[in-house]
């Protein structure tokens, strides 16, 4: 099993550079309505809001629904495989983005970062071996 995950946003422009040029993900395909971006095992595919039903009679994803707060009650985390590059990445997420937490030591062991998103997705960025 893998994971890949799909957000709905704004502005496909301005989420794109968010991930391809802050945190290094790699554009796999692209497309008006969507782009898929790879960075190590990491997918996600970006769609615009947009695209979506303004209300659906089922369940689902509706413009409506995304006026809240998006991925509300999810936090992505993105691990890192060392230290150093989780120090350096933070340092240029410092520089270019707003930071939510800053770069610490964690009660269990890791180090993480805390940011959100152009769309207020709320990311932590780790580093994935407690032992560094």
């Amino acid at each position: 099993m893998r994971l890949r995950m799909e957000l709905f946003v704004e502005d496909m422009d301005v989420s794109v550079t968010f991930y391809r040029d802050l945190l290094g993900f790699r554009v796999e395909r692209r497309a008006d309505d969507y782009t898929s971006l790879h960075r190590g095992l990491v997918v996600l595919g970006l769609g615009p809001v947009a695209k979506l039903p303004e209300q659906a009679a089922g369940q689902g994803f509706t413009r409506h629904l995304l006026k809240g707060a998006r991925g509300a009650g999810v936090e992505i985390v993105l691990e890192l495989d060392d230290l150093d590059a989780l120090r350096a990445l933070y340092e240029d997420c410092r520089r270019r983005a707003v930071i939510s937490e800053p770069l610490q030591m964690r009660p269990w062991g890791l180090y993480d970062f805390r940011l959100t998103d152009p769309d207020g997705y709320y990311l932590r960025i780790t580093h994935g071996n407690a032992a560094a």
